[in-house]
């Protein structure tokens, strides 16, 4: 590969960087917390966090992927991908340990036997060779704020490795690689680093506090003098907080929140995944249906709580990982990203994608080593699912602004698909691009779903029919309501009485019609209803 783009390289880049630049709302920086929402700390308006996670912890120290690509091309392709933020992570002895000082990118990447590597790295990003580590992390934050992206810095571990591991030594303050102390003083170096780099929004003190050794009491301590020393030292940055048990239990905040919120600075985070709590199985195996149900209200109580906590804590939650395999051939995978995406869009959180990255230089040992969970294919230069932007581009909007004056009217979204329910040139009820969604108005149980701004409404023609848009809206077969157990499923009534649950009609239609209701009054049914998951998901922006 060349390292200088062609032509067509670098069109492409314009126009990914143009696209992305006419699509986002215009705020300042920096920004800060009102209630349980991300403002804009100058207009006081919302600013929606939607970020992919990018690796720059692992042994070499060095972002993931400068070895395939030009990094203002990665940068240009996360915006173009509809991202407008990175949480780049980070390891503590970078910026604490002194062998790192004056470490090359070339020394760091030849010590590991990553020839290849660096030979890729001379030819995409030639310049860095020579920089040393920090530097090179540098021209990365330098790289992404020019792409128009905010950064969030995460301190994903101490000592460079692989995360996580529950007796790997980086999980909990005090343990081997986790020295308190030096944490402090890695959170104060960062803090002081890039204070003057405004697309640096956010700090997360620490990713996936974990293991043994893991206690409340050392988390308040410990929290509460880092989130300390990240205010004090660059009072504009927020100051992001993630819990115990790998970032999935902020519950203990229901009793005890923390003392401050640092001037309005303070974001909790939370991570989920399939395999949290160990639940993958249950994701691929059981009714899915009841494992969705059971594990949002599991989610609410351990994290979802904090952005309507009843002792008047509320706080912005920030949902810094979550993932799958993009290549979407794993089924546990795949019915946890339809119950996520519903879920997400539905409370409108903001979020972090892991991962970008298609491979790593080593991981494992392996050099090379190719990501199932990134978003970019090995070569980093396309998305792994051609369907990605379509698939997430609901939960990229921002669908709640609470200064908006909007009435509220409703969105219908088919996580399943990533779309949303429209209404075609012919009046035909349709799933399209969630870009090409309508509003529809629903008073809840039992009432007619209107087309916003219309005297017309959804109506049931027949089990195997087409939805109907239609003028006749006061009979039952005009009536719609939830009625599985994960309230993702909505029916309404035929002519001979039957309940009829709206269902995608096929992979390769754009049709909704109606069909029996699957596994909506069985608990044990073994089928999976996910092709009939409609949400309804309240909006305020246009």
């Amino acid at each position: 590969m060349s390292c200088t783009k062609s032509p067509d390289s670098s069109s492409k880049l314009l126009f990914l960087l143009l696209a992305f630049f006419l699509a986002q709302r215009v705020h300042s920086l920096p920004l800060s917390t009102s209630g349980r929402w991300i403002v804009d700390s100058a207009s006081w308006q919302r600013v929606k966090l939607h970020c992919v996670n990018w690796a720059a912890h692992m042994p070499a120290v060095l972002a993931e992927g400068l070895d395939k690509q030009p990094v203002d091309g990665i940068a240009a392709r996360i915006a173009g991908l509809g991202f407008n933020c990175v949480r780049l992570t980070w390891a503590t002895y970078l910026f604490t340990n002194e062998s790192y000082e004056n470490l090359t990118v070339s020394d760091s990447l030849s010590s590991l036997g990553l020839g290849d590597a660096l030979a890729g790295v001379r030819r995409n990003n030639g310049r860095m060779v020579g920089m040393t580590v920090r530097e090179a992390y540098d021209a990365v934050v330098k790289a992404i704020g020019e792409a128009g992206l905010m950064v969030v810095l995460d301190n994903h571990v101490s000592r460079p490795q692989w995360c996580c591991g529950n007796a790997d030594g980086n999980g909990f303050f005090g343990d081997l690689y986790f020295d308190p102390e030096e944490w402090l003083r890695g959170l104060e170096l960062v803090a002081r680093r890039y204070r003057d780099i405004h697309q640096v929004v956010g700090m997360s003190m620490r990713n996936e506090l974990r293991g043994p050794n893991q206690s409340e009491p050392a988390w308040y301590r410990n929290i509460g003098r880092g989130a300390q020393t990240i205010h004090d030292t660059n009072p504009d940055v927020l100051i992001i907080a993630s819990g115990l048990n790998y970032d999935t239990d902020l519950s203990f905040l229901k009793k005890r929140p923390l003392e401050s919120n640092f001037d309005n600075k303070l974001v909790l985070e939370a991570h989920w995944y399939a395999f949290s709590d160990g639940r993958s199985l249950d994701w691929a195996d059981q009714p899915p249906n009841r494992v969705c149900s059971e594990l949002v209200r599991r989610f609410d109580e351990q994290a979802g709580f904090v952005v309507h906590n009843q002792n008047g804590s509320v706080l912005p939650l920030f949902v810094s990982e979550f993932g799958v395999d993009q290549r979407g051939t794993n089924r546990a995978d795949n019915r946890f990203l339809s119950c996520f995406l519903g879920y997400a869009a539905e409370r409108d959180l903001d979020w972090a994608l892991w991962a970008l990255q298609g491979s790593y230089y080593m991981r494992d040992g392996i050099p090379g080593s190719k990501e199932t969970y990134g978003v970019l294919d090995s070569n980093w230069d396309q998305a792994k699912n051609p369907r990605f932007q379509e698939k997430f581009r609901l939960i990229q909007e921002m669908l709640q602004e609470p200064r908006s004056s909007t009435a509220t009217n409703q969105i219908i979204y088919h996580p399943h698909s990533g779309q949303c329910v429209s209404v075609d040139d012919d009046n035909n009820v349709v799933l399209s691009d969630c870009k090409n969604r309508k509003w529809w108005s629903y008073d809840g149980n039992r009432t007619a779903i209107w087309l916003a701004g219309s005297t017309h409404c959804l109506r049931v023609e027949g089990e195997g029919l087409s939805v109907l848009l239609s003028a006749e809206c006061n009979d039952n077969q005009s009536f719609w309501g939830p009625v599985s157990s994960s309230w993702f499923q909505i029916s309404g009534m035929d002519a001979q009485g039957r309940n009829l649950c709206l269902e995608r009609n096929s992979s390769n239609s754009d049709s909704i019609w109606t069909k029996e209701c699957l596994c909506s009054d069985n608990l044990g049914c073994s089928k999976n209803p996910q092709t009939q998951w409609f949400r309804f998901i309240p909006s305020n922006v246009e």
